[in-house]
C-alpha cells in the first residue's frame, strides 16, 4: 500500500548545500538525499564533472520527501527567503506516493 507525500526538490549552488540541509532537519524531516549536478539556467552555465576553480559553485540538487505538506511549505517558503534572492537556484515540489509512511 502507497501513501501521500510530498517530494521538495532544490537545485542550488553547492556552497548553499550545507545550511540548506540544516533548514530540512529544523523542519523535522528525517533525511534528504544530494545530487551533483550541471547545466544552464538564466545565471550561466554551470559545468559538472569538471575541475573548476571555486567548486563551491557547482550545482547540487538536494532532494527531500515529507510526509504532509505543510512540512514542504515551510522547507520551500525558508530556502526561497533565505538564498534566492542572492544566489541562482530552483524549487519545486511533486505529490508522491511511498511505502514505508514511517520513514517520513
Amino acid at each position: 500500500m502507497t501513501h501521500q507525500a510530498t517530494k521538495v526538490s532544490i537545485v542550488t549552488e553547492k556552497l548553499n548545500e550545507d545550511q540548506i540541509e540544516q533548514i530540512i532537519v529544523d523542519a523535522g524531516a528525517t533525511g534528504y538525499s544530494v545530487f551533483e549536478g550541471s547545466g544552464k539556467g538564466g545565471h550561466r552555465i554551470k559545468a559538472g564533472g569538471r575541475a573548476s576553480v571555486v567548486g563551491d559553485f557547482s550545482l547540487v540538487k538536494i532532494e527531500v520527501i515529507v510526509a504532509d505538506r505543510a512540512t514542504a511549505d515551510a522547507i520551500v517558503d525558508r530556502v526561497a527567503a533565505t538564498y534566492f534572492k542572492n544566489y541562482s537556484g530552483i524549487v519545486y515540489m511533486e505529490a508522491v506516493e511511498i511505502l514505508r509512511i514511517e520513514k517520513f
